[in-house]
């Protein structure tokens, strides 16, 4: 059997809000596997344990570049260390930089752009300096180039949250489509872009929480279409509520304005980063309870 420690009831707890006790629990009924834990947990709790296990703990800022005729797009994300630095003047000039060099040069990956020209020297050497002169760790992230079938709006919120929308028609409710993005957070345009895990992980979490309230078995799988359908509904663009008019969806809103979306792109600094604080006397309290 997997040895189940404090630190994973501590980041199953963190993931999730649930108590110490059933993080334990879940994780020795799922023999230390943190995702299966997680479903389990979601079934017991409902979504209060669908907390993203990814905070947003990392600082920098998203910089976004779209080309004169609208066609080409380009949005990136630079890490530091302190939101202090990610306000700081020469640190949002040096990203808005490589947005604009992306858009011009269109490197591979960031190995790629490390090594362009910037400034007399390279950008890993102009970084490199960043880093001495702010002496705090920088890091360019990664980046996105964009063709688009008709033009893109883009939306940056607080430097924080970068979207990027590619729109044929109504070149105003474009830039609205990017705010509901930015406020909504879709996981894709429709329910062909979501991914199939994400869809098996709805349907085993519906069927199981339909068994713990006594459903009958051939109810199991109509129960869980539907909880599907309606998470698609909730996690796609087209079929979201528009934030300025939630009497109409997102596709609704756009047919009125003789408008298509082709697709869309969107950054959140330090998604999927998590900073390491070291708390040593909660990591005995925790491990005593366990």
């Amino acid at each position: 059997m997997a040895e189940i420690t404090a630190s994973m009831v501590k980041e199953l707890r963190e993931r999730t809000d649930a108590p110490m006790m059933d993080c334990k629990k879940a994780l020795t009924e799922a023999v230390g596997d943190m995702q299966k834990a997680e479903e389990i947990l979601r079934v017991r709790f409902g979504n209060k344990a669908a907390k993203s296990a990814g905070r947003v703990a990392a600082e920098g800022v998203v910089a976004i570049n779209i080309s004169a005729d609208g066609k080409t797009a380009a949005m990136l994300e630079v890490n530091c260390e302190t939101d202090f630095v990610a306000k700081n003047d020469d640190f949002l000039a040096f990203s808005k930089a490589l947005a604009q060099m992306i858009i011009d040069q269109n490197p591979a990956d960031v190995a790629a752009i490390s090594a362009l020209p910037y400034a007399g020297k390279t950008v890993e050497e102009a970084r490199t300096e960043l880093v001495g002169k702010m002496g705090e760790n920088m890091s360019i992230r990664r980046f996105v180039r964009l063709s688009g079938q008709g033009k893109f709006a883009s939306y940056i919120h607080g430097s924080k949250i970068g979207v990027l929308v590619d729109v044929s028609g109504d070149e105003a409710i474009a830039r609205d489509i990017a705010m509901h993005i930015a406020a909504s957070k879709p996981k894709s345009l429709d329910a062909s872009g979501v991914s199939q895990d994400l869809i098996d992980t709805e349907r085993r979490v519906a069927i199981e929480k339909a068994k713990e309230a006594g459903k009958p078995e051939a109810m199991l799988e109509k129960i869980a279409d539907g909880t599907v359908q309606k998470f698609l509904k909730e996690v796609t663009l087209l079929s979201q509520p528009f934030v300025k008019d939630d009497k109409q969806t997102v596709e609704q809103v756009l047919k009125s304005k003789a408008s298509q979306c082709h697709g869309f792109a969107m950054f959140i600094v330090g998604e999927g980063i998590e900073k390491k604080v070291t708390d040593f006397a909660a990591e005995v309290a925790a491990a005593a309870k366990v």
